[in-house]
């Protein structure tokens, strides 16, 4: 799903501006940085001036929806993959004008990924609300910053509902991972002092209690925790390992990390799909998913965590998209266009 985008999770990307300024550590190794400021001198990253792109890159959407009519498709085009749709330091009307283009191309499924889930709903109102075919996603590396943007993430979701523009679906990048996240237990921001205690899973949707301190309603029961009630929730979790960009280099990711991701979210049935490993390869890894260091060649570069797992630095090519020798590339589920234009 890679027509005009090297990311797995999209075929398209676009790019109404480009320029951002660092916030977390997943910035650190930022690729949009190596290449558009550090290569290419077209946008200086940081408290500068962000650049809006010519009318070529602003017509290509058009082009786009003219295809994936013809087609009967509905391609994921991620936008802004040169900088942060919600960026609050951008011209809000560049902003406005970019979701005018979006809903005029209702065929495309915008994925609006950003680091500031804080600005999301307020900065889509300021824009005339958020269009009917975009999705709003979070990055989060690792637990602190779940613990920060997820919650602002459902939070955003819930605002856009009440403001009738609701998103298509609401998604994670967990990439570049840099830290086990455990993203079924965050804090539920009670309504009265009464609601204290309870807890969110965001990716079953739900609210819940630990067992036996619910003298309510009874719920249903997993494990040691009864679900009570319903709330918004993450549809699609994407993973994925660093790679080198410009002078920073790659940080490896401990393979339970990612396998942790993966299992939460089988356990709650949301699609999952684990973009790549990055520069490094758990030692363990190498004959399951079929490769071999050669014999003769310079010794790797081997990164052990502290519980002793290796992982050897083989580079992004050689690391591939394997998780325990299997691809996984799901999608969530997004229903065609009809004939009167609209969702099915």
């Amino acid at each position: 799903m890679a027509e005009n985008s090297a990311i797995s999770w999209c075929r398209h990307t676009w790019n109404p501006w480009m320029g951002c300024t660092k916030i977390s550590p997943a910035c650190d190794g930022c690729y949009a940085e190596a290449l558009i400021d550090k290569r290419l001198g077209k946008a200086q990253w940081g408290n500068n001036p962000r650049v809006r792109t010519g009318k070529h890159t602003w017509n290509d959407p058009y082009r786009w929806q003219r295809q994936a009519e013809k087609d009967g498709d509905r391609p994921f085009v991620f936008c802004a993959s040169l900088a942060d749709i919600f960026d609050n330091q951008v011209d809000p009307q560049w902003r406005a004008d970019a979701f005018d283009v979006m809903r005029k191309t209702p065929n495309l499924v915008y994925l609006l990924l950003t680091k500031r889930p804080q600005n999301i709903a307020k900065l889509s109102a300021s824009a005339g609300g958020l269009p009917a075919n975009a999705a709003i996603g979070a990055t989060v590396e690792d637990q602190k910053r779940a613990d920060i943007n997820v919650p602002a993430l459902i939070d955003a979701s819930l605002d856009l509902w009440q403001a009738k523009t609701r998103p298509l679906f609401n998604f994670l990048s967990c990439e570049p991972l840099l830290g086990p996240i455990d993203l079924t237990d965050f804090p539920f921001d009670p309504f009265s002092k009464g609601n204290a205690g309870y807890r969110i899973d965001t990716l079953r949707g739900k609210v819940f209690l630990p067992l036996g301190s619910n003298d309510l309603t009874p719920g249903h029961v997993v494990g040691e925790r009864e679900y009570v009630g319903l709330c918004h929730g993450i549809q699609w979790v994407i993973t994925g390992g660093e790679t080198d960009q410009g002078g920073h280099a790659a940080r490896p990711t401990h393979p339970d990390w990612l396998k942790g991701l993966r299992d939460q979210c089988a356990a709650s049935r949301v699609p999952f799909h684990h973009k790549q490993n990055g520069e490094y390869l758990p030692e363990d890894w190498f004959d399951k998913d079929g490769f071999q260091w050669q014999a003769g060649t310079d010794c790797p570069k081997v990164h052990r965590f502290k519980d002793g797992t290796a992982c050897i630095r083989v580079g992004k090519k050689q690391s591939g998209r394997k998780l325990d020798g299997v691809v996984y590339d799901a999608f969530p589920k997004i229903y065609p266009i009809s004939a009167k234009g609209c969702a099915e």
